[in-house]
């Protein structure tokens, strides 16, 4: 378990798309037990669901019951994405490296416990809202020498630049029916770069973590 040491880099690490793929068993879980069919339509992930009988929208506040319910019931169908445990193992021999992830605390044990089914031994971090706020707090647990930090998504990036500017930013999504769709961090100047395979975003994170320059 990752643990603070002042002498050593800091890597935080969004779970879902990024370490796990999340909506491929997502929508196969709704497909078999909800009767619910999952299309991304763009970017509208609010749009995303229709009853599988009627093909009617799910309504947003079905859509975050059935999100609870999934993490509550059938997070072991989420497998890695492809190279993620790897790079976590190769950025552990360097980095301190925990997860920061947009769970309630009532998922913290299980999240832990999924990560380690997965052979990724990571101190969880439990959040609601924009992550910046709590990248800032862990920061001032761990004051690392210099940190990263991991996630798909774009306003996780734009809330990291605010509040902790320091931090080295990669927009990653390992989901390629999503990646083509979500908004771009990079391009919109909250994140250092955007890489969404692990083969190339492992080692621009090495080089932040060296102090390499750009």
């Amino acid at each position: 378990m990752s643990r603070p040491d002042a002498a050593r880099p800091l890597v935080i690490s969004d779970c879902d798309e990024v370490l796990l793929h999340m909506i491929a068993p997502f929508r196969a879980w709704l497909d078999e037990t909800q009767g619910v069919t999952f299309s991304m339509k763009g970017n509208d992930f609010a749009r995303s669901m229709t009853w599988t009988d009627t093909a009617e929208p799910v309504e947003p506040s079905e859509i975050w019951r059935l999100l609870n319910l999934f993490f509550c019931e059938a997070m072991d169908r989420q497998y890695p994405i492809a190279g993620a445990v790897e790079a976590m193992g190769a950025l552990g021999e360097v980095a301190d490296v925990v997860v920061l992830t947009n769970l309630g605390d009532e998922h913290q044990q299980r999240r832990t416990a999924q990560l380690l089914d997965h052979g990724l031994n990571l101190k969880v971090y439990t959040n609601l809202g924009p992550k910046g706020p709590a990248l800032r707090r862990i920061l001032d647990e761990y004051r690392p020498s210099r940190a990263v930090f991991i996630d798909d998504i774009a306003h996780h990036h734009n809330s990291a630049a605010e509040h902790a500017p320091e931090l080295g930013r990669l927009h990653f999504c390992g989901e390629p029916e999503l990646a083509p769709l979500i908004a771009c961090a990079h391009s919109a100047g909250h994140a250092h770069a955007r890489i969404d395979a692990w083969p190339q975003a492992l080692p621009w994170l090495l080089g932040r973590i060296n102090g390499d320059p750009e």
